[in-house]
C-alpha cells in the first residue's frame, strides 16, 4: 500500500501558489483495508475515503471506461493492481496528472512539469474526448493561469463540441464551471476559449450572439458588444467583486444580440429583451437565485443608473423601490457595482469617475431614513376611515422619500 498526493495541490505547489485542498491516491489497497485502518468510506461511484484525523480525501487508484454519453457515462474499475500511472492517465491535463510520494519526490509520467514551465495546457491522451466537462475545465484553467492551449488539445475540444457531447452536460455542472471561471482573475479568457472551440454557442448562445454586434463608437470605442461584455467581467474581477456582480456583468446586454441589423449600432429597448433572455438562460443552467435576481435587475435598470444624474427625484425613488433597495441594501450596492463595471468596461474608461454610483448610494441613505412607522402611526391616529389606510401610508412614505431625495439634489 502506497499513498501519493495528486492533482491540483501538486500543480499549485510547483507554481508557488497557495495550496487549498489536498487529494490523495492509494495504490495497492482494498476498501476493507482502508476501513480497517480507520478511513471512512464516502464515495458513491468509486472508492473514496476520509482520513480519520485530517478528513482529507483518499481515493483508491482506479481506471475508467466510457460506456455512455455525458460526464457520468463511465464505468469505474478500482483494484489493488491498478498502478499510479494508470490512475494518472485518466486525468485531463498533464499539469493535473502529477503526484508526490511520501518521500516528497515528484512522479510526472506525462511531462506536466515541462508544460507548467512552458505555460501550456495539454491533454494526456485520446480519452480526453470522452468527458465534455473537460472543455469547460480547460477554458477555466486558461482563465486562471493565462496558459496557452496546445493546438492538438484545442482540436480535441472542437471534436467534443462537434460530436454533440456538450449537449449531455448536466445544467448544474455547467453553472458550476461557469461560476468558477467567472471568479478567476481574468474571466474573459474562459469565454474566449469556449468561443474558439465552438462551445460558447452551444452552452451560452445568448452570450455568443453578442460578438460581432456593433454599438455606437462614441459611447463604446470597442464597438463589438461581445468584447465589451468581456471587458466588463474583467473589470469586475479586477475589483474583486463577488460572483453575483460578475454574472450580472456577463448578461446585462444580452438583448443587444437580438437587435435587428438594420437598427445597428443603436439598440433601442434592449433592456427589456435582456431581461427575458437572462430569465431563460438562468432557468436552463440552473443559476442560483441570488445571481439570477441581481442579473435581472442590472439588465433592466443599468441604463437608468447611467443616467442617474439626470433623473428626477421621483424616478430615483421609483428605482429604489423597484430594486427593493430599502430592504436589501447590500444587494443594491452589488447592483451599483455591476452597473459601474458596465461603465468602466470600455477602452479608456477604466479609471474615469462614475459619480452615479455614489449619487444613488446617497439617495438611498436619505430615503431610507424616512420613518415609515411614525407616518403609519400618525395616519392611524388621525384618519377615521381605515379601509384605504395602507394605500395612504404608502403614498405618504413615498412622498417623504421623494422630498428627501429632492433636498439632497438641491444641496449637491
Amino acid at each position: 500500500m502506497k499513498i501519493y498526493r495528486v492533482g491540483g495541490s501538486v500543480r499549485d505547489e510547483l507554481l508557488g501558489l497557495p495550496v487549498k485542498d489536498q487529494d490523495y491516491v492509494v495504490v495497492g489497497a482494498t476498501p476493507e483495508e482502508m476501513v480497517r485502518l480507520g478511513y471512512r468510506p464516502v464515495g458513491k461511484d468509486f472508492p473514496v475515503f476520509l482520513h480519520p484525523e485530517t478528513h482529507e480525501q483518499y481515493a483508491l487508484a482506479r481506471t475508467e471506461r466510457k460506456i455512455a454519453r455525458g460526464y457520468k457515462g463511465f464505468e469505474v474499475y478500482a483494484a489493488p493492481g491498478v498502478t499510479l500511472q494508470e490512475d494518472l492517465a485518466r486525468r485531463d491535463l498533464t499539469i493535473n496528472a502529477m503526484a508526490r510520494d511520501e518521500a516528497g519526490d515528484i512522479v510526472d509520467p506525462f511531462g506536466g512539469i515541462a508544460d507548467l514551465q512552458a505555460g501550456i495546457l495539454r491533454h494526456i491522451g485520446p480519452a480526453f474526448v470522452e468527458d465534455p466537462v473537460r472543455v469547460l475545465r480547460v477554458a477555466r484553467f486558461a482563465a486562471r493561469f493565462g496558459f496557452q492551449i496546445a493546438l492538438e488539445t484545442l482540436e480535441l475540444m472542437k471534436e467534443i463540441v462537434h460530436t454533440g457531447e456538450t449537449e449531455a452536460l448536466v445544467p448544474e455542472r455547467v453553472w458550476q464551471e461557469i461560476a468558477h471561471g467567472l471568479m478567476e482573475s481574468h474571466p474573459s479568457r474562459m469565454f474566449y476559449v469556449l468561443r474558439e472551440c465552438g462551445a460558447l454557442a452551444r452552452i451560452l448562445p445568448e452570450v455568443d450572439a453578442l460578438f460581432g454586434v456593433p454599438q455606437p463608437a462614441h459611447a463604446h470605442p470597442e464597438i463589438d458588444t461581445g468584447i465589451h461584455v468581456m471587458m466588463v467581467i474583467d473589470h469586475a474581477a479586477s475589483k474583486q467583486y463577488p460572483l453575483e456582480v460578475r454574472f450580472a456583468g456577463l448578461t446585462h446586454d444580452l438583448g443587444k444580440g437580438t437587435t435587428s441589423p438594420d437598427e445597428w449600432p443603436r439598440h433601442i429597448g434592449h433592456e427589456a429583451r435582456s431581461v427575458e433572455l437572462v430569465m431563460g438562460l438562468c432557468e436552463r443552467i440552473r443559476v442560483p437565485g441570488e445571481s439570477r435576481d441581481l442579473a435581472l435587475l442590472v439588465a433592466r435598470f443599468h441604463g437608468d443608473v447611467h443616467r442617474a444624474l439626470e433623473l428626477r427625484p421621483a424616478t430615483i425613488a421609483d428605482m429604489l423601490q423597484a430594486t427593493d433597495a430599502y430592504r436589501k441594501k447590500a444587494r443594491f450596492q452589488a447592483f451599483l457595482q455591476a452597473c459601474a463595471s458596465d461603465f468602466h468596461g470600455r477602452p479608456g474608461f477604466a479609471d474615469k469617475p462614475y459619480p452615479q454610483k455614489e449619487h444613488l448610494s446617497r439617495a438611498l441613505q436619505v430615503a431610507v431614513d424616512v420613518d415609515a412607522g411614525a407616518i403609519a402611526m400618525q395616519l392611524n391616529q388621525s384618519h377615521a376611515g381605515k379601509a384605504d389606510l395602507p394605500m395612504r401610508i404608502n403614498r405618504q412614505v413615498y412622498a417623504a422619500r421623494v422630498e428627501r431625495i429632492s433636498s439632497l439634489l438641491l444641496h449637491l
